[in-house]
């Protein structure tokens, strides 16, 4: 998705803990979880403007995230059936030494239709979303399973709000477009 924004990247995978704190809202731990990774990473290059991203799904009051498992994902999917659910994608930009960080949260709204096993099953095996939370790719076949999707930045659901992300980059020095 960062080659759509033209800009040069590496990446770099943090060493973060997942685990919520006690009494944290979902909110505040993919904010958390954001800037955690932003900053795991900005310690070993701090001239470098730093990316941290997160994402998870709140359906009914319980935390959805990456399935991992075809069977996990056909019950997420099961789960969402006929449910709203709201997904909150968190990016921290963070450069340690200019002391620049930018810090935003986008959600989207899904509205899943009533979802038969057997398409389940199907949508699982085509599109194998194993490493997205909430078992499904709304910028592949996975747009069929929902009724109705909203948000301020629409590339949030894929995993990386590139609106909020272009603000920040700009904020930051990026000369975008």
């Amino acid at each position: 998705m960062l080659k759509q924004l033209n800009v040069p990247f590496e990446t770099h995978a943090p060493n973060v803990d997942e685990s919520a704190l006690p009494g944290e809202n979902l909110q505040d731990l993919v904010a958390r979880l954001a800037r955690e990774k932003g900053q795991a990473i900005a310690q070993h290059y701090p001239t470098s403007i730093v990316i941290g991203s997160d994402q998870l799904a709140d359906c009914n009051g319980q935390k959805v995230g990456k399935p991992g498992s075809e069977e996990n994902a056909i019950m997420q999917l099961h789960q969402f059936s006929g449910q709203s659910v709201h997904f909150y994608t968190a990016i921290a930009i963070i450069c340690i030494d200019t002391s620049y960080c930018f810090e935003r949260t986008v959600i989207t709204h899904v509205r899943f239709r009533t979802l038969e096993d057997e398409e389940i099953r199907r949508y699982v095996t085509a599109d194998m979303p194993l490493d997205c939370a909430g078992s499904f790719k709304s910028e592949s076949l996975g747009i069929s399973l929902l009724n109705q999707m909203t948000s301020d930045d629409p590339t949030a659901i894929v995993g990386l709000p590139l609106i909020a992300l272009s603000q920040g980059l700009r904020e930051a020095g990026f000369h975008l477009p």
